[in-house]
């Protein structure tokens, strides 16, 4: 059996500003090499003996990026209207088998070992078809306070029941749970057979699952896209797959990985999925001069820039906005993009 993978599309475009904009937001920028985001999440699915074709799942404003960036077959599902995770996915499952096994995946994560997720999936996919809802728990390598963390509970042949999720922890509880061992990252990455996530939503969130099944029942249908109908599907408040049915079924298991994993959301965040000299400087795009620089990174899309005397800083450089913040203040970022949205 292979699995379908489902690629969530989408994003405001603010924590990465000024490169990502609301017109054009992370996941479709090239931010790690020639391929963007998206490509790359593509490009780990590809493997047409481990995957069937993916669905992508985007709102409209996202469609035209999709189709553009697009290489091989998918299904485009265009949201009607942006109503979190827990819909989307809940859409997809409508256009495939009750028995399919679906692999959720965001379309902007950074995976540096794709080998190590190919084996995790393989273990989820496992799971998921002996009912259960599996969570990819990436294993941390950091006291982080920015994420959700899943604590594993009784073991199974291939992986751990969930035992609970964790609210984002302060400093003290995030390095008390990188000491245990028994805490990972929620990473957003989920499978299970379409027809058990749709009994959960059902179980949990009634009016939810009958929105989404009327919206795909009218759904229009063309060779590779999927309209749902929007009049039901906005009477639908938004949701994640979390706090809609993950948070609730008895069925949640984690399996454990390590793949050297990021969710790229800041800029310090890329800054350490990319490759550095051995002071820590990393220059990418127009040529840039550090001098007696530490950890300092220039992103520029033109000018040349030159940098004296600093550490712990990134520069961007995006026609004509230019950003300059300390890597401690990069999760600012977003509040400062709101303010020159474009």
């Amino acid at each position: 059996m292979s699995v379908t993978p489902v690629v969530l599309c989408g994003g405001g475009g603010t924590r990465l500003w000024p490169r990502s904009r609301r017109s054009c937001p992370k996941p479709f920028q090239p931010l790690l090499g020639p391929r963007t985001l998206f490509q790359r999440t593509l490009d780990r699915l590809a493997d047409p003996a481990r995957f069937g074709q993916p669905i992508i799942v985007a709102g409209s404003v996202h469609a035209e990026l999709v189709a553009d960036q697009l290489d091989r077959p998918a299904t485009l599902m265009i949201e009607p209207a942006a109503r979190s995770t827990a819909p989307a996915i809940a859409l997809a499952a409508h256009a495939v088998d009750a028995t399919t096994v679906l692999l959720v995946c965001p379309s902007d994560h950074h995976i540096a070992d794709d080998a190590a997720f190919a084996d995790a999936v393989a273990q989820a996919e496992r799971l998921a078809q002996e009912g259960w809802l599996v969570s990819l728990g990436i294993a941390p390598t950091a006291p982080e306070t920015g994420y959700g963390y899943i604590r594993r509970g009784a073991p199974l042949a291939h992986g751990f029941v969930i035992d609970s999720f964790v609210e984002k922890p302060d400093l003290a509880r995030a390095t008390a749970f990188l000491a245990d061992g028994a805490h990972f990252w929620n990473g957003g990455i989920f499978a299970f057979m379409a027809g058990r996530f749709l009994e959960e939503l059902q179980a949990f969130r009634p009016h939810m699952a009958g929105a989404v099944a009327e919206s795909m029942a009218a759904a229009a249908r063309g060779a590779s896209v999927i309209r749902p109908a929007a009049a039901p599907f906005s009477t639908i408040s938004g949701e994640s797959i979390d706090y809609a049915v993950m948070e609730n079924t008895t069925r949640a298991a984690v399996v454990p990985v390590a793949m050297g994993w990021s969710d790229i959301g800041s800029w310090s965040a890329l800054q350490d999925a990319r490759p550095s000299d051995a002071d820590g400087n990393s220059v990418c795009g127009a040529p840039a001069e550090l001098v007696d620089c530490r950890n300092v990174m220039v992103d520029s899309d033109g000018p040349r820039v030159a940098v004296v005397g600093l550490e712990d800083a990134i520069i961007v450089v995006d026609g004509n906005d230019v950003l300059v913040t300390s890597r401690a203040h990069a999760q600012q970022v977003g509040a400062l993009a709101a303010q020159a949205r474009s």
